[in-house]
């Protein structure tokens, strides 16, 4: 049963992947209702939190009910990543995980996210810095990363082992390079590498292409990893989870909700994101859902449509009234 440091988190725990301008506090809260086991918040700068700046304060908030949850950071700077730890911790999250792994051009630019992957000492020494700054906090660290740079340089095998040596508690791989960015499938042979490596002790958990119970108990079974983050796949579909957990209990496939669960499941998540962040900001975000919640119904483009041009709550309430009901 894997464990965090002394954090146990049950027999093969699903992760709801860290996604930015997605995986924020409404969310993951629908998520852990409909069976996500371990959460992390969206990645927060190391410099902006140690300026206060922007909404990097209100993305360390979470409740009890979230619990066990992990805030992550991402930074280049050893000193302000060491205190941006310092600043989470003091939110009492169960983990502080460190984004090594993001592969936006702005980010890695500046050697954070997986720009990392070009300077693997630097990427020790960051890691230690604040592993050694948590144990005053008694909070493990873990790490989320990639394979490495390119196809011609993926040294995940040798990274986990030196990460797991500096007091890393556990490690979250993307199958993916850096060059990559989300294109072309994820290979999760080098993540069972590291999982079968038998100088590892830690937790290994997958991530990359997850869309399925099918493929949870297939990258469960063939390469025996703790277990599996979820990320894109649970956009606008917070039943996976349970889907998953379902197949890998008893066999079986569990359909989708039919429209009349799924409308009410997003135009809950669209309040409470209202009440998070005000109307017109929610009224934005929530379009990256649309797609997942109603995907497969037919004839629903139409509706979608509009769904994607609407600016309020109670237009899309209206919109969705015109959709006939299945049962």
């Amino acid at each position: 049963m894997p464990k965090i440091g002394n954090l146990d988190l049950g027999l093969f725990p699903l992760w709801l992947s860290p996604m930015e301008a997605v995986t924020d506090a409404p969310f993951r809260c629908l998520c852990k209702a409909h069976g996500a086991d371990v959460l992390v918040s969206e990645f927060i700068s190391s410099d902006a939190l140690i300026r206060h700046a922007g909404n990097s304060l209100d993305k360390m908030s979470f409740s009890q009910g979230e619990h066990p949850v992990g805030i992550q950071i991402f930074g280049s700077d050893e000193k302000s990543m060491r205190q941006a730890a310092e600043i989470a911790a003091a939110r009492k999250p169960d983990f502080i995980d460190i984004n090594w792994g993001c592969p936006v051009k702005k980010i890695v630019s500046r050697g954070a996210g997986s720009g990392i992957l070009r300077d693997i000492p630097r990427m020790e020494s960051i890691t230690a810095s604040v592993v050694r700054a948590m144990e005053t906090f008694s909070l493990p660290v873990t790490v989320k990363t990639r394979l490495g740079w390119d196809e011609a340089d993926k040294p995940i095998v040798e990274i986990a082992e030196r990460l797991q040596d500096i007091g890393i508690a556990g490690i979250s791989i993307h199958g993916r390079t850096r060059a990559q960015l989300y294109s072309g499938k994820a290979d999760w042979e080098l993540i069972g590498q590291v999982k079968n490596n038998p100088r590892m002790k830690i937790p290994v958990f997958g991530n990359g292409d997850i869309d399925s119970a099918q493929k949870a108990l297939l990258m469960r079974e063939r390469y025996g990893v703790d277990g599996i983050l979820v990320g894109r796949a649970a956009v606008g579909n917070p039943w996976i989870f349970g889907q998953i957990k379902h197949f890998l209990r008893h066999g079986e496939e569990l359909p989708l909700p039919g429209y009349a669960e799924r409308k009410k499941t997003c135009l809950g998540l669209f309040r409470d994101e209202i009440e998070a962040k005000g109307e017109r900001v929610a009224a934005q975000e929530m379009k990256i859902h649309y797609p997942g919640f109603f995907r497969g119904l037919p004839g629903f483009k139409p509706v979608k449509v509009k769904l994607m041009l609407s600016a309020s709550f109670q237009e899309v309430e209206s919109i969705l009234e015109t959709y006939p009901m299945n049962p």
